[in-house]
């Protein structure tokens, strides 16, 4: 791996060794798998500290589906969605866990850091609004950068690469370097090949391939996120989204075996242990 520490606020992470399985929390109602199970906050504080419960460091909270063809949320919605969960959660659980919020804009990340959230996850790696640069310039949170061609609702019309892995190496390297112009410290970033986002079946297939080359490529630790996407189905005889879950599982311990630092998923237990019985096999 690239680099080996990342820092979240005060909590200074070596991810070289183990990585961080982090939970996803929709509380949306129409994200690709879960649209609906987790809109109601009681819910979604509930499934938030059981997957705590099952192994999860870091619970990523989103208001607003990124799937292929998901109509935008107005920025007020997005927080009527987010900002109870993430304050209830933080009741909850106090600082045993690290939160995310999942956002492309920078009102909603700045509310959810104010509410607890400690990490700014956003698919847009901060180029969707233009003041995201600033939230993050003036808080010690965490932040993930995704690549992504395109937008959400046409993001998979017609994805094209020359060098898939070139280039998406090279985007988040150039995204990493103007965040450290603005004053934000590397350590502080993790980084996403944005698997599904403006990318073919092969086009995801190298960048799985290649997860060390693009972590070297930014000079970062890679967050990971397959869960239930639609490469795996497309491998697996067409299996619906609730049918992939050993193809996830499978995903994160190859993730884990390339030195990705977290992996993004659903199913919190079963990922945790694929992770951690191939960090046990691949211990130095």
């Amino acid at each position: 791996m690239s680099a080996s520490f990342w820092q979240v606020g005060s909590h200074r992470i070596d991810v070289s060794q183990r990585s961080l399985v982090m939970g996803i929390l929709n509380v949306t109602p129409d994200s690709f798998s879960d649209g609906g199970e987790f809109a109601d906050v009681k819910t979604a504080i509930a499934r938030g500290v059981a997957m705590v419960a099952e192994g999860a460091g870091i619970l990523d909270v989103g208001g607003e589906s990124t799937r292929p063809g998901a109509a935008p949320v107005p920025a007020d919605e997005e927080q009527r969605r987010t900002i109870p969960v993430i304050r209830g959660l933080r009741e909850a659980l106090g600082d045993t866990v690290l939160i995310s919020i999942d956002t492309m804009k920078a009102e909603v990340a700045s509310a959810a850091l104010k509410a607890g959230a400690d990490i700014v996850n956003d698919v847009t790696a901060l180029t969707g609004d233009p003041a995201m640069l600033d939230v993050v310039a003036e808080s010690d949170c965490g932040i993930v950068l995704m690549h992504m061609q395109g937008e959400p609702q046409t993001m998979q019309a017609a994805p094209q690469y020359t060098d898939v892995v070139a280039e998406v190496g090279a985007y988040l390297a150039e995204r990493v370097a103007r965040l450290a112009q603005m004053g934000v410290a590397s350590e502080r970033i993790l980084v996403d090949p944005g698997i599904g986002f403006g990318k073919t079946l092969e086009h995801n297939l190298e960048l799985l391939r290649a997860l060390p080359e693009i972590s070297a490529a930014a000079n970062r630790p890679l967050l990971l996120g397959v869960s239930r996407k639609s490469l795996i189905g497309a491998l697996l005889d067409d299996a619906p989204p609730e049918e992939r879950l050993w193809g996830t599982v499978a995903l994160s311990a190859h993730a884990r075996q390339a030195g990705v630092a977290v992996v993004r998923v659903h199913d919190v237990r079963e990922n945790v242990d694929a992770v951690r019985m191939t960090e046990a096999i691949y211990a130095s």
